[in-house]
Formats: C-alpha cells, sequence, structure tokens
C-alpha cells in the first residue's frame, strides 16, 4: 500500500513535499517551496503523520530515497534530499530551474 501511495504522488511534473507538520525542517523544506509560484495541482505538500502505514511510507521512502526521514522532496519522480538540501538549491539559485525544466512553474 505505502508504495503505491508514493509511487501514486511522484509525477514527472510535480513537486511533491512528504512531511510531518511538527517537523522544523519540514517547515523550512515547505517555506522555500511556497516562494514560488507553481501551476495549479504541481505543488502537494502530504502530510503522512495521520496516516495508519506511516512507518511503511519512511520504510519505502528509505527504500527508494536511502533516507527514512522526513521531509523527503521529489522534483518530478527525482528526490532532491530534505530540508536543508531545498534551502541550499534555493539559497544557490538552482531551484527555479530545476522546477521550471520539469513544467511546474508558471
Amino acid at each position: 500500500m505505502a508504495q503505491q501511495f508514493v509511487q501514486a504522488k511522484i509525477k514527472g511534473d510535480k513537486v511533491v513535499l512528504f512531511m510531518k507538520p511538527t517537523c522544523p525542517y519540514c517547515t523550512t523544506a515547505k517555506a522555500v517551496l511556497s516562494k514560488y509560484k507553481f501551476k495549479p495541482g504541481h505543488l502537494e505538500f502530504i502530510d503522512i503523520s495521520g496516516r495508519s502505514d506511516m512507518g511503511s511510507v519512511q520504510d519505502y521512502l528509505l527504500e527508494l530515497t536511502g533516507a527514512r526521514t522526513v521531509p523527503r522532496v521529489f522534483i518530478g519522480e527525482e528526490c532532491i534530499g530534505g530540508g536543508s538540501d531545498v534551502k541550499a538549491l534555493h539559497d544557490d539559485g538552482k531551484l527555479e530551474g530545476m522546477l521550471q525544466r520539469i513544467g511546474a512553474l508558471q
């Protein structure tokens, strides 16, 4: 179930943030991504904290990305890391180009 859930969410033209609202790194990632003007439906914040299969989702994220922790940020089907990674890409001016390449921005 968890694998199908994650795979259904990560698509080539979307940005997806798997998160828990109480996590400071998740808050950072969400704040950075919120600075961009996304096309409708191209940015999704997924709170896994209330899911009955949260552990399974995190186990699958480990299998997929090498890390079980959240946030896990996907640009298209590629995981670019967590909160610090997203902030660094933004600060370096690289994030916008990555978002444009998948056609997610207005």
